[in-house]
């Protein structure tokens, strides 16, 4: 949404949305002023984007400030290393990038508990309400090292609890075709007959039609993956069809053929 008013994750978070931000003297990485009206966020706005704090409270200190070549400092790094006499005289330069960089890194170091309950309201924001705890914990496993922010973590886990329908046009147009249909009634075929839907049992389904057909493994799991997610880039296929379990896999997969 353009606006934060319009932004669902205000509501889910359960805070107001900020009238005004303040920003000390901070430049953009083209050297122009950040202002409220060119690049200037309240802290806020950071939340509500999915930025953790210990990210943005790492990045704010080391504007302007070093240590070294040290990047990346707990809280009580920051405390004990910081003086007065290391901060330059010039203007911060703010990096969106190397703040995504940071925020990247502290989502891979939370604890998949912590990390589940944090997601939880940006996928509300989503219309996805009150999953299993669990459940969740299993599908951020699968994303924790693929996500910037937590907004990016919730649209990659999408999938996991909504019909992944529209797929991708580029994705269905070059792996769901008329030709490959076969292959995924054939996928779906072993996969019904499979006593137990473990990750080496997929890994053993798969190698043995590859064996058979003489076709490349991508060109049997792209089409698989498209049906289960809706995009040509995912996690791990078979960590996939682990969690969503066998019959919601086969019912994606006619989906898929049917299209």
């Amino acid at each position: 949404p353009n606006t934060p008013r319009q932004n669902p994750i205000y509501e889910a978070l359960g805070v107001k949305p900020p009238h005004f931000a303040h920003m000390p003297l901070m430049l953009s990485k083209d050297r122009s002023k950040l202002s409220k009206r060119k690049g200037a966020l309240s802290i806020l706005e950071y939340r509500v984007q999915g930025f953790l704090p210990q990210a943005l409270v790492n990045y704010l200190a080391r504007l302007g400030w070093s240590h070294g070549d040290q990047e990346i400092f707990t809280r009580d790094e920051l405390i004990r290393y910081f003086s007065v006499e290391q901060v330059t005289k010039s203007a911060g330069i703010f990096d969106d990038e190397k703040l995504l960089w940071l925020n990247s890194h502290y989502l891979k170091e939370t604890p998949l508990p912590e990390l589940a309950g944090l997601l939880t309201p940006f996928l509300t924001a989503l219309g996805i309400e009150n999953p299993d705890p669990q459940y969740l914990q299993r599908v951020a496993a699968t994303v924790q090292s693929r996500s910037k922010t937590l907004v990016d973590m919730a649209q990659k886990a999408r999938f996991y609890f909504q019909d992944p329908r529209p797929y991708e046009e580029k994705a269905a147009q070059k792996f769901l075709t008329a030709a490959g249909a076969p292959g995924l009634q054939e996928i779906a075929r072993r996969l019904e007959a499979l006593a137990e839907v473990s990750e080496e049992a997929l890994n053993r389904l798969f190698k043995e039609l590859v064996a058979e057909t003489g076709q490349k493994m991508a060109n049997l799991a792209q089409p698989v993956r498209v049906a289960l997610t809706g995009r040509a880039e995912s996690p791990g296929l078979f960590e996939i069809i682990n969690i969503l379990g066998k019959p919601e896999t086969l019912l994606r997969i006619e989906r898929a053929i049917r299209f």
